[in-house]
């Protein structure tokens, strides 16, 4: 067993013992420098994201907010501060086992589908899971089970240019939960899409957040969306505050 499999291993074993959410950043900080400048972007932001959980992130733009989903993907480090993912310490292990476990634990939806255009969408599906080091048959197999639950069953064998923006986007939905992950972060998921395409493709979200008991962090600018999630946390001046509604 690899040192990212016993680290994913033991994150499940200890999650299952204590319930202790899927996805923890505790005092978190990150800066860059700029020339001479240091802009400060975290400053000590904590949250969680427990299981079948729908954790909205909002703030105005350059707010820090896909620094944030990018330490919780393991995707940077942070300066400062933990991030526990099911239970095990991310921000201290290497490039190397960080990128294995992104690769099984986390799942990622963005604005854009970037989605691999000579590839239909049942191959675009299948990919993941093969790198992944999944057999083509079982690939293949759960690649159509998702395109039948994100209501794709019918497109399979479509590319994306063959596609509308919402079916394109329930593609990229599919593809980040073919390895069964466990939490899904999504930046800006429904930001490319009109009003009545972006409720539709944030219930195909919602719904196989819930029946896989997978958490979500879904950064977002449509509070529409954000009040039908389980909790907003704001992110304003580098820290998370209380979301207050508008009047």
């Amino acid at each position: 067993m690899n040192e990212a499999a016993r680290a994913t291993r033991s994150g499940g074993e200890r999650l299952a013992a204590t319930s202790r959410p899927l996805l923890e950043l505790d005092r978190v900080f990150r800066s860059y420098h700029q020339g001479g400048n240091r802009l400060d972007v975290l400053r000590g932001v904590s949250l969680t994201v427990g299981h079948g959980e729908l954790v909205a992130l909002v703030g105005p733009s350059g707010a820090g907010k896909s620094t944030l989903l990018h330490l919780a993907g393991l995707l940077e480090r942070p300066d400062a501060g933990e991030v526990i993912i099911t239970g095990k310490r991310c921000d201290r292990l290497s490039d190397r086992v960080r990128t294995e476990l992104r690769r099984s634990v986390s799942g990622f939806v963005y604005q854009f589908h970037h989605l691999l255009p000579e590839f239909n969408a049942l191959e675009n599906v299948v990919l993941p899971q093969m790198i992944a080091g999944k057999k083509r048959k079982e690939a293949l197999q759960r690649a159509n089970e998702l395109l039948r639950l994100v209501g794709l069953a019918a497109r399979a064998t479509h590319r994306p240019a063959q596609l509308s923006g919402g079916e394109q986007q329930r593609v990229a939905i599919a593809r980040a939960l073919a390895n069964a992950p466990q939490i899904l972060i999504a930046d800006e998921p429904t930001g490319n899409l009109d009003h009545h395409t972006a409720d539709e493709v944030f219930d195909v979200l919602a719904k196989l957040v819930r029946s896989t008991n997978t958490g979500a962090l879904v950064a977002t600018h449509n509070l529409d969306l954000a009040y039908r999630m389980d909790r907003i946390l704001e992110l304003r001046d580098g820290v998370l505050v209380p979301h207050e509604p508008a009047d």
